[in-house]
């Protein structure tokens, strides 16, 4: 609202500020002993302008919104043509008008200089006041076409906006049962074999989902919560870790202030324990993150590759999918994502600039 004021404020003072030195004109051109501005003059000058001013505002209040841009392109045309001999002929009555009652008389050496010139037919300066009041018509509507223009664009940046925040809320909705699915999924493996493991994985559940609950109904959250939650969910993971794994976590203990949208990394992380560990063969799960220069953070996970097998149904399969689509509407040119599987182990590198 505030935006939309203020922009009506500016238009009103450019209107303002054109017109003004159109009228204003005589006082610039007018020199010279004996022939300085006067009164009679001025008035004699103001109809040209006043004429363009009415013509201008009926087109840009009125004609092309009620006309043109509903496509009554004729009745437009026609109404102006209306319009301007009306203001044309109007304009050269009074033109005769001041000449014959208002009109200043020129000093006798200026008119001497006049009077030795043949005068041009009377039809000429009529038909260049016509000319200049087309060419205002023209200008209005460049004028109130540009600025629908500005408004469409700015409406389809608004749409876009409101398009993405509806998406990013959809993927969110997506991201928050996947999380809750695949964790539940490891405690419920970790019932059958240790119990005191599972209880104290419930309860740390329950501080999990207090930050996907609230910290993910906002756009951004402290970095440092983030390497909390993610130094948490980590702990609640490796609780069902084999005795043949190999974990490594490099995450900062100091973090600034700096902001990040929430869940971005768990999925590597999720993908990490779901596809790096066996239970009968030597694995390895290696987190590192580096917080570069305050504004750049870059997570690489390492893991052993063992993909699940078709029938395996832990898990949507969304998690990397979303990932990416929150990506490129939340840091669009501003993130590399890598995905790739080197001598045997599976890599994925995640930058991003804050």
């Amino acid at each position: 609202m505030q935006k939309a004021r203020n922009k009506k404020i500016l238009m009103g003072a450019i209107h303002i500020i054109g017109w003004g030195i159109f009228f204003a004109l005589p006082f610039f051109f007018y020199r010279g002993e004996g022939v300085s501005i006067t009164l009679n003059r001025y008035l004699g000058y103001c109809f040209v302008p006043l004429s363009c001013l009415i013509i201008f505002y009926v087109n840009f209040l009125w004609l092309i919104e009620k006309q043109l841009f509903r496509r009554k392109v004729i009745l437009f045309i026609l109404s102006n043509i209306a319009v301007v001999l009306i203001m044309g002929v109007a304009l050269h009555f009074w033109q005769d008008f001041h000449r014959a009652h208002l009109s200043d008389p020129l000093p006798e050496a200026l008119q001497a200089i006049k009077d030795s010139f043949p005068k041009p037919p009377r039809y000429v300066f009529i038909a260049r006041d016509m000319m200049l009041m087309a060419l205002t018509v023209a200008l209005s509507v460049a004028i109130k076409m540009t600025g629908g223009w500005y408004e469409t664009e700015n409406e389809k940046q608004e749409l876009k906006k409101a398009q993405a925040e509806a998406e990013l809320q959809n993927l969110k909705s997506q991201l928050n049962p996947h999380f809750l699915f695949n964790t539940l999924n490891n405690i419920y493996s970790l019932i059958a074999i240790n119990q005191d493991k599972a209880q104290y994985a419930v309860h740390d559940l329950s501080k999990m989902l207090r930050h996907v609950l609230y910290e993910n109904n906002q756009h951004f959250v402290p970095i440092n919560k983030e390497f909390e939650f993610m130094k948490s969910y980590i702990e609640l993971m490796s609780l069902r870790l084999p005795k043949n794994t190999r974990l490594e976590i490099s995450i900062p203990e100091q973090a600034n202030n700096s902001m990040i949208a929430p869940l971005l990394f768990i999925p590597l992380l999720e993908n990490a324990f779901k596809h790096g560990v066996s239970s009968t063969q030597e694995s390895f799960i290696n987190i590192k993150f580096d917080l570069q220069n305050g504004n750049r953070i870059d997570c690489r996970v390492e893991n052993s590759n063992y993909p699940k097998k078709d029938n395996d149904r832990s898990g949507s399969g969304i998690g990397l999918i979303n990932l990416q689509r929150r990506l490129e509407l939340l840091y669009s040119g501003k993130y590399i994502f890598n995905r790739e599987i080197q001598d045997d182990k599976f890599v994925t590198q995640l930058i991003i600039q804050l």
